[in-house]
């Protein structure tokens, strides 16, 4: 478990990031998220050893990565949103490069290549200069590069920047198969949809400080205090109708916003209230085509907890 504790970073009288804590479970996929200048770049960058805090500390397990960060490096893997590569260099050349700064032995090497350009689909560019590879496939070189010494924790800044749609679907399904083997990652984007699919927690970062943590709907249920529960009754506006003046009767029912084909209701008891109701409606002989609780937007609590802060 990743757990940053009051982090802070002044430049000058400017303050980046205030007095920060969030806790990142092992194995998982979190993703920060947050207004241009909130915070996210300064704090994978201290997380990444790249700039000393001012205040606060970040622990891995029980080691203090702040004090302690040239230790710690050999667990950190780092892809920053802009990078560089050598372009008169062959991909295994280019990998080969990097496994010698860790000080992999040789005779190791190649098989610890071939299994890296497999996991980010590029053995068929094993031998092609890296200046002829296209920006996705050079993204995907770079992750490779960032798993050449088995790091547990991924820090990636905009991993997806500048990525046409197939690309960045490429690099979701690949991050989702890192954390299969067991990666914890921390991902920054600004493509809050993909996030929310592929994270599986979300902390909002606002003026440097936390404004929320959790799992979109946590979030959502945070911002609202309530849920939000669809309906599809089969047969049109009648039933809509009929399934809507039936639900008003039910004090577990709250407020009901009537559409042509469906309906929502706003609902804040347990699971077993819920599931009365769908039993209730069908007893009723209302017929339910679909019945679950709708989903939270990403976008809509982005722009909420930000006050409609741009990206």
């Amino acid at each position: 478990m990743l757990e940053i504790k009051n982090l802070v970073k002044r430049y000058g009288n400017f303050v980046a990031v205030d007095h920060l804590c969030l806790t990142i479970p092992d194995n998982s996929i979190f993703g920060f998220v947050g207004p241009n200048g909130a915070g996210k770049t300064t704090t994978l960058r201290i997380m990444a050893g790249l700039l000393k805090a001012t205040e606060g500390s970040i622990w891995m397990g029980d080691v203090d990565m702040t004090k302690n960060p040239t230790a710690l490096k050999s667990k950190i893997g780092y892809m920053p949103d802009f990078f560089g590569v050598y372009d008169n260099l062959k991909v295994t050349e280019y990998m080969d490069f990097y496994a010698g700064t860790y000080e992999i032995p040789y005779k190791d090497r190649s098989a610890l290549i071939d299994n890296l350009l497999e996991i980010v689909d590029l053995t068929h560019k094993k031998n092609d200069y890296v200046d002829v590879l296209s920006r996705g496939m050079k993204q995907r070189l770079c992750l490779a590069r960032a798993l050449i010494h088995d790091p547990k924790l991924l820090i990636l800044d905009e991993p997806a920047s500048g990525l046409d749609p197939r690309a960045r679907l490429e690099m979701k399904e690949i991050l989702k198969q890192l954390q299969v083997m067991g990666k914890t990652i921390a991902i920054s984007s600004h493509i809050l949809p993909e996030l929310a699919e592929m994270c599986t927690e979300i902390g909002i970062i606002n003026h440097g400080i936390l404004a929320a943590q959790g799992t979109v709907q946590e979030i959502m249920h945070q911002l609202t205090k309530k849920r939000l529960i669809y309906i599809q009754p089969l047969g049109g506006a009648a039933a809509v109708e009929k399934a809507a003046n039936f639900l008003r009767q039910l004090p577990a029912v709250g407020e009901i916003t009537e559409n042509t084909n469906d309906i929502l209701f706003d609902f804040q008891e347990d699971e077993q209230t819920l599931a009365g109701i769908l039993k209730q409606l069908i007893d009723a002989g209302i017929m339910v085509t679909s019945f679950h609780e709708k989903e939270g937007n990403l976008e809509e609590i982005f722009m909420q907890v930000t006050g409609g802060a741009g990206q």
